[in-house]
């Protein structure tokens, strides 16, 4: 009777196959969304966080208080993270002298490798997720399409052990068949939207991000390269002093 058709009665009448490609779904469905939610607010709160931190970082006077201020905060975001990157490299060539580095490339070799494996490991944490959303956008529609045709099946054999084939006897079994295509596709569409719009996002995040460490490197070698000769220059000047007193 009509008032029986529907997603009850169907979840009802399906088999254990049936209710397997239902739970796929359904699992997916809810990791997708946990995933498009978690991930959402994460770049959300990121993206706050790395644009305070720019803000104060190019406020700073010099490496040494750049370093200091890196030092008593923990980095909450790719950028304090791939500056506090750079100023580690500095620290060790400075500490183990650049007679260690030479075989490596030098200094501007040596700093661009740390600054590089930065940028590397932020596009490893940007994409962490993203494959289930690709599965799941991509293969639901064919899961829900494969529990349809199974649920026609059966519910074809059934009409026809039956012996009515009638419209009204076929309509309403295939009808219900259908919901598992619907719900296929009620998987696939926002985690296919999602997956698009975090690729987008990820691929503006690292080319703001690689612009920062390519200004930070300039500052780093020949910033800091710039201070250093500067020093030797003063020393002169204090050993005249101290030789006139």
């Amino acid at each position: 009777m009509s008032h029986e058709l529907g997603f009850t009665h169907f979840v009802a009448q399906v088999d254990t196959l049936g209710k397997g490609v239902l739970f796929i779904l359904l699992l997916l469905s809810v990791v997708s969304w946990y995933l498009i939610f978690t991930k959402w607010l994460a770049n959300l709160l990121e993206a706050r966080r790395a644009e305070r931190f720019l803000k104060a970082f190019w406020q700073h006077d010099s490496v040494e208080k750049l370093s200091v201020s890196l030092q008593q905060a923990k980095p909450d975001n790719a950028f304090a993270s791939l500056a506090t990157e750079g100023i580690t490299a500095l620290s060790n060539a400075s500490r183990h002298g650049i007679q260690n580095l030479a075989a490596a490339g030098g200094m501007s070799e040596f700093m661009t490798r740390a600054l590089r494996n930065g940028i590397d490991q932020e596009t490893v944490r940007t994409e962490n997720g993203l494959t289930i959303l690709a599965t799941a956008g991509s293969a639901s529609p064919y899961i829900g399409l494969f529990g349809t045709v199974w649920a026609i099946y059966h519910a074809l054999v059934q009409i026809g052990v039956s012996g009515q084939g009638t419209l009204d006897k076929v309509a309403g079994p295939v009808g219900e068949a259908l919901i598992m295509t619907a719900i296929g596709l009620a998987v696939a569409i926002p985690a296919v939207f999602a997956y698009n719009a975090f690729n987008r996002r990820n691929r503006l995040w690292l080319v703001k991000l690689d612009a920062f460490a390519h200004d930070l490197f300039v500052m780093l070698t020949v910033g800091n390269a710039s201070e250093e000769k500067a020093k030797p220059a003063l020393r002169p000047e204090l050993k005249s002093v101290g030789d006139a007193s």
